[in-house]
């Protein structure tokens, strides 16, 4: 696939936006069990309640992600995003920059090409794919019930930052051999997530709201449907998430490329 020679541009992580409750430092082993609320949400809704299906194939679990899970996956954000192979712009081969800023972990993204190193920055190795985020989207896809059954072994995360005014246009996961389910975790600000169809990326669309800590998981039929973000609300994210303002997502996913 063509990417542009022009590569991306880095970019450094703002602060959090104020807090009025000091927050705590959680790592990464906050996610190695499910919420304390034994499945359930703060309003009391078991998961099954809190699932939705809007389109066949297609997942959206709402609060999947307890608060403190919420603010280990920022923590942890904030230091994938720190050079080298960090946080950037990436550039499409059309040559304009993306709104969105991005980092990757197991594997490199760059518009429209995996690779084993930074290759539109400054060429350093990919950060490793973290095991907790892998038992992450394992538990995703169970507790989604899309292809739950199948062995999943994802080796990928795209984490895209979306500054208030930045937008994701309309794609496919369309670089990757395997047809394993796409796995997103929203953080942050809520934004409409746009769908469109597997063969065209026109109307009629289905518009869904992913709020902090909700979860969108799409396989089988749709694991190729066209999608994307044409809107974040600002202002909308919980208290003392770590962000700053605006909206993290965490796609991980499985690519069927060999690292040999």
């Amino acid at each position: 696939m063509p990417t542009s020679r022009l590569g991306g541009v880095p970019t450094i992580l703002a602060d959090a936006a104020p807090a009025r409750v000091a927050q705590l430092a959680f790592g990464l082993d906050a996610l190695d069990s499910p919420d304390a609320l034994d499945g359930t949400d703060a309003a009391g809704r078991t998961l099954a309640q809190r699932t939705n299906r809007p389109m066949p194939d297609v997942a959206h679990v709402e609060s999947w992600l307890s608060p403190d899970e919420q603010r280990a996956l920022v923590e942890q954000f904030r230091m994938w995003a720190i050079p080298p192979a960090g946080l950037r712009h990436p550039r499409v081969p059309a040559g304009h920059l993306m709104s969105v800023q991005s980092v990757c972990l197991g594997w490199h993204w760059q518009p429209y090409l995996y690779s084993l190193t930074a290759d539109d920055t400054d060429g350093s190795p990919v950060k490793a794919m973290p095991s907790a985020v892998v038992d992450l989207a394992r538990r995703a896809i169970v507790d989604a019930g899309i292809d739950a059954a199948r062995q999943f072994d994802p080796d990928a995360a795209i984490v895209n930052f979306y500054e208030p005014g930045a937008r994701l246009g309309l794609h496919q996961d369309g670089e990757e051999p395997s047809d394993a389910p796409v796995v997103t975790i929203s953080l942050g600000d809520t934004c409409t997530f746009r769908m469109a169809g597997v063969d065209r990326r026109t109307g009629p669309f289905v518009d869904i709201q992913l709020r902090s800590g909700d979860l969108l998981v799409f396989g089988g039929e749709n694991r190729r449907i066209f999608h994307g973000v044409p809107k974040v609300a600002p202002d909308t994210a919980p208290e003392g998430l770590g962000l700053p303002a605006g909206r993290l997502s965490i796609t991980v996913r499985e690519t069927g490329f060999s690292r040999s």
